[in-house]
């Protein structure tokens, strides 16, 4: 079993805020799935489903809804995304 917290991004191809999404996660050297709902309104509609919301990035984090990229950002700054980044991890290794 992967020791990595599993991340899902919601995402259109030519958003900012999703390419700024990108940048963060790549800095934090994270892997996550990326799913394009650019042109694919049943998985928009399935982003709606998981977040209730219709904007994007939608980004969840163990399954967990933390919003968009300003959620995603406020996280970083307060030191709580590698809280929750490395709190992922050692659940997963015991």
């Amino acid at each position: 079993m992967s020791d990595k917290v599993k991340i899902t991004m919601y995402a259109s191809e030519y958003c900012s805020y999703c390419m700024a999404a990108r940048m963060l996660l790549k800095k934090k050297g994270v892997d996550y799935d990326e799913v394009l709902v650019t042109d694919d309104p049943a998985l928009r509609e399935e982003m709606k489903r998981r977040s209730n919301k219709t904007s994007v990035p939608q980004i969840f984090i163990a399954d967990q809804a933390i919003g968009g990229f300003d959620e995603l950002y406020e996280l970083e700054e307060s030191g709580e995304l590698d809280r929750m980044l490395n709190q992922q991890q050692s659940i997963t290794n015991n």
